[in-house]
């Protein structure tokens, strides 16, 4: 479909690109640009009517008519980022296209040298005069959000995701009726929603503030807070008038509870360090959970914050949020165990009886799942329960593949003692991960977000003294999950590990094509593909799987032409690996238990392994560390992960005379990984920064750190330099989420 220009031409300028309408190219300083077709009809509609705000509604009409069957909301959020990402733009800082918050979109660059004229359209809800108490943007929660997801997709990578074996239980047909409450595009995802106790309001907050929507009419009300407090709604209490927040004080501070009301009044802080909470039925206590991400604890305490206790401690460990019982006393809750030494998580469903502290797993734990799910009939349990008056467990399991990264809710019906009597059913059947389940008082009504989180690779340039990057290009046009790793001596090629066909592979793909060729296929899970020094081969690590009798894993050789597959290693606890270039000939793999991190030396074309003591590290938790070897193979550099740490440092230790020495990355909230340049003279880390921004830094060895990019709606998970040193493959992702409810007869 063209659209035709505001003035009726064929071709439309602005900046330095060019919009062909007769022959559908968007083309910059001549070159044309890779743009699906969705994407540049969305353009093409916005050029039309610059400056002026194009509804979503309109958008619709134009290109996915009534009589199209489609996600909408999905399909135009994934239009609207593949536009920004051939154009180089940001949400936050639009220089192209700019989002109007629940309107629409408008073009607000200059077209054929003409400035646009911008229409002003006031908030949905905005007050006539101002308020006693203003409420501000709050990028910094989002932000806050985007890093617990990527830090969630890091930890995910050096381990595994598993779970107990639900989805081969059988399927019944929907009980329920389903609809969406909110709409938001993938700039502004939902952060937190919880639904009132009537049923009349969710609660949500968003990139813009804090909101109350009224679930019949659609009606949205901003709820004026303080200024600078910028909350995520939890849970109400039983009198639909107060509600229980989470707060991120600071980037580099825990979350906190906090109880707000929706009459006014100021905010009251209940304890510090704390998330993941329920209140009561009768709204006398709140269960929540305190701790580093992966050795938490189940606390509860009274209604008001007074007298809180710890009722589990948990060693490598994540809880997800606690569900009451109907009559208050126990508490459920999801159990993902890390067992470091094997590289996996084990899910489980468990109550604790709270007079005599028994906990009791009611869903199995004994099943273990390799990574990204190896297995075609296995999930893994998402973290949110509700638990109904009439005893039934509401949870959610994620799909088999080729649809892994979808969850759904479930049900189970229980007994008085919290035990399984019945076979579970499904509820729902949508795409997108669950999170944040919260149900009405009578349990007629259950919310919860749907949200989605694709890491794609994207390609950018260094400038001739690698001072700047360029626009980054977005490589991979799938909507799964891709991870680059390495690129091809000539630097035209990227060796990349996706799930796009269900389990994680190893592909490789030129930077002037569309679609990758695949390099390792079959029934296992391929991942971390690293060049040999020689740049003849491909290694690659499988983790154990489901059922296998042995817990160790396959270091893997394949030629970069292709062929057959080579076992080189096999050991358990496998971590990172890596190689430096011809002249060096060494290469490198980790183990890593508890508490220690071990390094050995490796011959790719014998297999035989070698410890190198001198670069043990002993620290828990030893999962937490990144690591990378300079081409040259002369250092070593580490770094630890700790969620968003201030001043993070590195250590570089020389594989030459075993010198250590550490440097600071000053003023930045939190290193997420570490890969040498091309030259080995610094590093590439992506970071998350005290303002609230992730950025993609360049520290050299003596810890100068310069600022290479800087983006507010889009993570960054780490940059893999071509040899020339001329170009850079990131992985970025940008989250997506919005809420649903159901409605149970």
């Amino acid at each position: 479909m063209a659209v035709a220009g505001a003035n009726g031409a064929r071709s439309i300028q602005f900046g330095t690109f060019e919009v062909d309408l007769r022959a559908g190219e968007l083309r910059r300083n001549g070159s044309k640009v890779k743009l699906q077709e969705q994407p540049f009809q969305v353009l093409t509609l916005l050029l039309a009517q610059p400056g002026e705000v194009v509804s979503r509604e309109d958008i619709q009409r134009r290109l996915w008519p009534v009589e199209t069957f489609v996600d909408f909301d999905h399909s135009l959020n994934a239009a609207i980022r593949r536009l920004r990402d051939a154009l180089g733009d940001s949400a936050e800082n639009p220089r192209f296209v700019e989002t109007v918050a629940r309107r629409g979109y408008r073009f607000v660059a200059p077209v054929n040298g003409t400035s646009a004229k911008i229409s002003v359209v006031a908030p949905v809800g905005a007050p006539t005069a101002a308020p006693a108490i203003s409420h501000p943007p709050q990028p910094s929660v989002a932000q806050r959000r985007l890093w617990i997801l990527a830090t969630t997709l890091l930890i995910l990578l050096i381990g595994a995701i598993a779970g107990a074996v639900f989805t081969s239980w059988p399927r019944r047909p929907m009980q329920v009726q389903q609809r969406r409450l909110t709409a938001n595009p993938e700039d502004d995802p939902v952060l937190g929603a919880a639904i009132s106790p009537d049923g009349k309001y969710l609660a949500f907050s968003d990139n813009t503030g804090f909101y109350l929507r009224e679930t019949e009419s659609g009606v949205v009300h901003p709820l004026w807070l303080p200024k600078g407090f910028s909350p995520e709604p939890v849970a109400w209490y039983p009198d639909g008038i107060r509600l229980l927040v989470t707060l991120v004080e600071a980037p580099t501070a825990p979350q906190s509870l906090w109880q707000i009301s929706i009459v006014g009044g100021s905010p009251r802080k209940l304890i510090e360090n704390g998330r993941q909470a329920a209140v009561s039925r009768d709204g006398s206590q709140i269960a929540f959970i305190r701790g580093p991400k992966l050795d938490v604890e189940l606390w509860v305490m009274q209604a008001d914050g007074e007298h809180p206790r710890r009722l589990l401690a948990g060693q490598r460990s994540m809880y997800g949020a606690p569900a009451w019982s109907p009559d208050g006393q126990r508490i459920a809750f999801t159990n993902g165990g890390y067992e470091s030494a094997e590289f996996e998580v084990t899910t489980n469903i468990g109550i604790l009886t709270l007079s005599n502290g028994r906990y009791e797993t009611i869903l199995p734990s004994a099943s273990r799942h390799a990574l990204m799910h190896t297995e075609t009939d296995s999930g893994h349990l998402g973290p949110g329960l509700v638990w109904t008056q009439d005893n039934q467990l509401i949870y959610s399991v994620s799909e088999p593949r080729p649809n892994q990264q979808d969850s759904n809710l479930w049900s189970v019906q229980l007994d008085s003692r919290g035990h399984i009597t019945g076979s579970p059913m499904r509820l729902t059947a949508t795409p997108d991960d669950v999170a944040a389940i919260s149900a009405t008082a009578d349990d007629k009504r259950i919310a919860y977000m749907k949200y989605s989180l694709n890491p794609d690779v994207y390609i950018t340039e260094l400038n001739a003294d690698g001072t700047r990057l360029g626009p980054q290009e977005r490589l991979t046009l799938d909507q799964r999950r891709d991870y680059p790793f390495a690129w091809t001596p000539d630097s035209k090629t990227v060796v990349f590990a996706s799930d796009r066909d269900g389990l994680f592979h190893v592909f490789k793909q030129r930077l002037d094509q569309s679609v990758p060729e695949l390099l390792v296929g079959g029934n296992d899970a391929a991942m971390g593909p690293r060049l040999t020094p020689d740049n003849s081969s491909v290694l690659y690590v499988i983790w154990p799987k489901l059922g296998e009798s042995t817990l160790a894993s396959r270091l893997m050789e394949v030629p970069l032409s292709g062929g057959p597959p080579r076992l080189v290693v096999q050991r358990a606890g496998m971590g990172n690996m890596q190689c430096a270039r011809l002249p060096s000939t060494l290469c490198l793999y980790d183990t890593r238990s508890a508490d220690e991190m071990s390094f050995f030396r490796f011959d790719p074309a014998t297999g035989k392994s070698e410890e190198l003591p001198q670069l043990k590290i002993k620290d828990e938790p030893a999962y937490a560390y990144n690591w990378t070897l300079s081409p040259d193979g002369k250092i070593l550099a580490t770094s630890k992960r700790e969620g968003v740490q201030k001043d993070p440092s590195i250590t570089f230790s020389s594989l030459e005379d075993g010198s250590k020495r550490t440097v600071t990355a000053e003023a930045w909230a939190g290193i997420s990984s570490i890969d040498f340049a091309a030259d080995g003279r610094s590093l590439w880390a992506p970071a998350f920064t005290n303002t609230g921004k992730w950025a993609l830094l360049n520290i050299d060895l003596e810890g100068h750190t310069r600022t290479m990019l800087e983006d507010s709606d889009t993570m960054l998970g780490w940059a893999i330099p071509a040899p020339d040193g001329k170009h850079l493959a990131l992985w970025k992702a940008r989250g997506t989420a919005n809420v649903w409810m159901l409605e149970r007869n």
